[in-house]
């Protein structure tokens, strides 16, 4: 078979992506060969891929999870198009993992048929490859000033003939009136391919809700597959940066008598702020992402995370009062940890004709190395070893180079040829390198030094928590919210036959 489905949301942020995943899964369980597919992603969270010709390449987050969900190796066809906000009127293209051009207003009509024809070559690739591909949408297919030339939502639907169905967060409120909006919002040629919708983070009591089901079936023509529950331990690969002030996960009671506490700077341009997840599902550490000097002086550790805008989010820290509190964290001997653009902060220099374009400006002065941007983008796989001994793991993305050091600073890690790479210096920690405290025994080595310089004596790691099982369960929980409280008969239904005939036209609808 060759079948599909496209997973379109209200908003933002409506469940595309975990929905997505649930499917992924619960199909991987009844043996099919099911793929993930997103056209077009904006997000500043990406994986490295490595792809045909052995380079490395990058997708969204999102979609390096759900091939995860699926049970195959993330592919760069998973996510032809990634778009990488850099400011509010610009953003990197990463097109097959490459990254290629800069998207502008001005330059979008000229470059949108190259970014659609690159989308649609791939999934006819996956279509060709796979018997499900299960597509994402972006954003809400009603937002009708981009209808035209849209190739990720409704106009991907009509390229390739994907029965969509809506999904819509119940939490925000006005879920109702969204779902009816975005289909009544469609021209009648898109509204035939919506089949029905699905509500996610429900609590409450169903018999309260199903009133609202039955009318929305009613004034629309169209089912509701299922209600999803509200379920807190969803929170890993985020496919956004997270909320400020929100405390990741669920953090499990500590195996000692201290808590360790880390801060997060929650960073305008803040990327791949996934990395400080895996500090998360350590028993007693709490994480937050926050914009506050105040909780940076009350923490253990603090945690400067990526950035798509290196020079500026620095500008951003100091006008905030944040570097000023980085810094007399950094003073009384508390442990900080830079990642990617957080750790280019913490040169004394950063020398950038090339994402800012502003030339040389002062870092924080916390690590003596210098900083370089160069027009070409590494973009590759990570391993080595930190401490001598620990095995790790990871990926760069990074414009930023470190171009002078101090020769006596040592590295944070080697790569598997005894290279070094990152700098420490007393309580200062710098790293290139996304997604090495997904290695077990790194992570807690570490946390147990971050412990020790916070005067956290009674902090213990645990011996057995396994970052790879704490994904692996998130991906069964979806699977297992799909199965119990979607129907899946339907579902499948939509993926082998394609959209129900004779779905009503639900006025005013968009002119064509």
């Amino acid at each position: 078979m060759s079948g599909g489905l496209l997973v379109a949301g209200t908003t933002s942020d409506a469940g595309k992506s975990v929905l997505t995943a649930g499917i992924c899964r619960w199909l991987r369980r009844r043996g099919v060969r099911v793929a993930p597919f997103k056209a077009q992603n904006m997000s500043n969270n990406s994986a490295v891929v490595v792809g045909p010709d052995g380079r490395g390449g990058e997708i969204g987050r999102a979609q390096a999870m759900q091939a995860a969900a699926c049970g195959v190796a993330p592919d760069l066809r998973f996510n032809p198009v990634l778009l990488k906000p850099g400011s509010d009127h610009a953003s990197q293209v990463v097109l097959l993992g490459e990254a290629v051009d800069t998207l502008t207003a001005s330059n979008f009509r000229e470059l949108r048929p190259r970014l659609a024809g690159t989308a649609y070559a791939a999934l006819a690739e996956l279509r060709a490859a796979y018997d499900v591909v299960i597509c994402e949408g972006a954003g809400s297919p009603a937002e009708i000033n981009l209808r035209v030339g849209d190739y990720v939502n409704m106009g991907l639907a009509r390229h390739a003939g994907l029965p969509t169905i809506v999904v819509g967060d119940i939490d925000r409120g006005g879920v109702f009136a969204s779902m009816f909006g975005t289909v009544a919002l469609l021209d009648p040629a898109d509204q035939a391919l919506v089949a029905g919708f699905v509500i996610n983070k429900f609590r409450g009591d169903l018999g309260l809700l199903q009133p609202g089901l039955d009318i929305l079936h009613r004034v629309t023509g169209r089912p509701t597959y299922g209600v999803l529950p509200w379920e807190l331990d969803l929170w890993l690969d985020a496919e956004d940066s997270l909320a400020y002030g929100r405390v990741l996960g669920r953090p499990a009671a500590p195996r000692g008598t201290d808590w360790l506490d880390v801060a997060v700077v929650r960073l305008p341009r803040i990327s791949n702020a996934t990395d400080v997840e895996a500090l998360a599902t350590e028993p007693g550490v709490r994480v937050r992402l926050t914009v506050e000097p105040a909780e940076l002086a009350a923490a253990d550790l603090v945690v400067l995370p990526g950035s798509k805008s290196t020079v500026a989010d620095l500008a951003w820290l100091r006008e905030t009062g944040l570097a000023d509190a980085v810094s007399a964290h950094a003073a009384a001997g508390r442990p900080l940890l830079g990642i990617c653009g957080g750790f280019q902060m913490l040169a004394r220099a950063i020398h950038d004709p090339v994402e800012s374009r502003q030339g040389s400006v002062p870092g924080l002065g916390l690590l003596p190395i210098e900083v370089t941007f160069d027009p070409r983008k590494t973009v590759r796989r990570a391993a080595g070893t930190a401490a001598g001994d620990v095995p790790v793991h990871g990926y760069e993305i990074h414009h930023g180079v470190v171009s002078a050091a101090d020769p006596a600073l040592p590295p944070l890690l080697r790569y598997a040829d005894g290279t070094g790479e990152g700098a420490r210096l007393g309580a200062v920690h710098g790293t290139h390198w996304h997604g090495a405290f997904e290695s077990d025994v790194f992570r807690r080595r570490f946390l147990t030094e971050a412990a020790r310089l916070a005067g956290r004596a009674g902090f213990k790691v645990a011996p057995d928590t396994a970052f790879a099982d704490a994904r692996e369960r998130t991906l069964d929980l979806l699977g297992d919210l799909v199965e119990e409280h979607l129907d899946t008969d339907a579902l499948w239904r939509l993926v082998e036959s394609g959209p129900p005939s004779g779905l009503p036209f639900i006025p005013p609808g968009a002119p064509q």
